[in-house]
C-alpha cells in the first residue's frame, strides 16, 4: 500500500491514490465492527481487519497497474534484476527506516518516563496525545510524500528553477502550517482530551496541560519532515537519514532523558519541541552547505 501512493503521484493519479487509501481506512473501520461487536472475536477480530484493510489497499492498485485499462505512464513490464538499484534505492529511502524505528525506541523511553512521573495517568494521557498528534503530522507526511516525486523528477531533468520554486514554497506552506496546527491545538486541547479521557478530571487535566505544551513541535516539524524527505527526492538518502534520526532518535532521546531532570513532567511533553529545534539546526544547515551541489540556491 505504501509503495502504491508513491506510484499513483508519479503516474499522475494522485486522487485514485487518495481513493484507495479511503478505501482501506473504511475497510478496517467496517471490519472492527463487524468482527469486534458482531462477532465477540476480540483481539483477533481487530488483527484481521487490520490486516485485511491493508490488502484492499495493496491487491486493488496491483489490480489496476495490471489492467489493460491503466492509461498511466507506468506499465508493469518483465525486466532483469538490478541489485545496484535496489541496493542504492535501500539506502536513499533509509531515513524512513529510521523514523518508524525511532519512533518506536522512543515511544518506549516516553512510556517508562511517564510511568516514573505520573504513573498510569502518564501513560494514558500520552495515548491521547499521540492520537491527536498523528492526525496533525500526517498533514507534513502527506505532503512531503506527495511532492518528493515532482523534486525528483524536476531535478532529474536540471530544471533547477522548478527544485528551487518547490522548496521555496513548501518552506512556506510548511511554515503556515505549523504555526496554524500549533494555535489550533491550543484551542483544541480541552475538546480533543474529552473524547479521550472526559470520564477522569485529574487525567483530563494532566492531558490538555501535556498535549499544550507538545503542540509547540508543530511549527517546525513540518519544516523537518519535509527537509528530509526534500534530500530523498535529490536521492541523497545519507543526508536526509542523518536528519531524520537526528530528530526522532537522537535529539528526542536525549531531550526525553534531560529535561524532566529539571522540568519534571513538563519536560517530557516539552522534550519533542527541543528535539525539533535542534533538527532544525541541522536541517537549514545542510540546506545551505548543498545549494550549490543541487543548484536550488
Amino acid at each position: 500500500q505504501s509503495v502504491f501512493q508513491s506510484l499513483f503521484i508519479t503516474a499522475e493519479k494522485p486522487r485514485l491514490g487518495l481513493i484507495m487509501t479511503v478505501a482501506a481506512g473504511l475497510t478496517n473501520m467496517v471490519l472492527d465492527a463487524l468482527f469486534i461487536a458482531v462477532f465477540k472475536w476480540g483481539l483477533v477480530g481487530a488483527a484481521l481487519a487490520s490486516g485485511l484493510s491493508q490488502c484492499i489497499g495493496g491487491i486493488l492498485p496491483l489490480i489496476y497497474f495490471l489492467s489493460s485499462k491503466n492509461d498511466t505512464p507506468l506499465k508493469f513490464v518483465k525486466t532483469k534484476m538490478e541489485g545496484k538499484v535496489l541496493l542504492k534505492a535501500c539506502a536513499n529511502g533509509a531515513s524512513e527506516l529510521m523514523t518508524t524505528v525511532s519512533s518506536s525506541l522512543v515511544s518506549m523511553l516516553y512510556n517508562f518516563q511517564l510511568m516514573r512521573l505520573a504513573g498510569q495517568n502518564g501513560i494514558a494521557a500520552y495515548g491521547a496525545v499521540m492520537y491527536v498528534e498523528f492526525a496533525f503530522i500526517a498533514v507534513f507526511i502527506g505532503y512531503s510524500i506527495g511532492t518528493a516525486p515532482i523534486v525528483s523528477y524536476h531535478y532529474g531533468s536540471e530544471n533547477h528553477n522548478e527544485v528551487k520554486n518547490m522548496l521555496q514554497k513548501s518552506f512556506k506552506i510548511m511554515s503556515i502550517l505549523g504555526i496554524t496546527m500549533m494555535v489550533l491545538a491550543q484551542i483544541l486541547a480541552s475538546p480533543l482530551a474529552k473524547v479521550f479521557v472526559g470520564y477522569d478530571k485529574q487525567l483530563f487535566d494532566m492531558t490538555v496541560h501535556g498535549f499544550r505544551l507538545f503542540s509547540f513541535y508543530f511549527i517546525l516539524a513540518g519544516i523537518n519532515i519535509y527537509a528530509s524527505s526534500f534530500f530523498t527526492a535529490l536521492n541523497n538518502g545519507m543526508i536526509s537519514a542523518i536528519i531524520s534520526f537526528s530528530r526522532t532518535l537522537g535529539f528526542e532521546t536525549l531531550a526525553v532523558i534531560i529535561l524532566p531532570i529539571f522540568l519534571q513532567l513538563d519536560g517530557v511533553w516539552l522534550a519533542i519541541t527541543v528535539a525539533e529545534i535542534c533538527a532544525f539546526v541541522i536541517s537549514i544547515s545542510f540546506l545551505i552547505a548543498k545549494k550549490e551541489k543541487y543548484h536550488y540556491a
